[in-house]
């Protein structure tokens, strides 16, 4: 997902007010220092969803026969893929087996 720096921004001024409302949170640093750590982190985490995002095209572009973009097989594999990734990166649980 794309977000503008704009919007990064507005993020972390947000998250960091209601770490501020919370009465289960102690700052120890300055909550301006906690705000730019959030930007960092947000970053980070786009960052990795656009990588997850082009392995996952990658891996249905490699496939033997052409998948187009938009298609519900397209779609399905895509879907598969990255939650394969996410997985992988410990960031989806696992759901139990109906």
């Amino acid at each position: 997902m794309r977000l503008s720096r704009a919007k990064i921004v507005r993020l972390s001024h947000a998250i960091t007010n209601e770490l501020v409302s919370s009465d289960d949170v102690e700052f120890v640093e300055d909550r301006d220092t906690i705000r730019q750590h959030t930007v960092q982190i947000l970053e980070g985490l786009l960052r990795d969803e656009e990588k997850i995002d082009a392995d996952v095209r990658k891996k249905i572009t490699s496939q033997k026969k052409d998948i187009p973009e938009g298609s519900a097989e397209w779609d399905i594999l895509y879907r598969k893929y990255y939650q394969e990734e996410m997985k992988r990166l410990g960031v989806a649980e696992e759901r139990p087996a109906r």
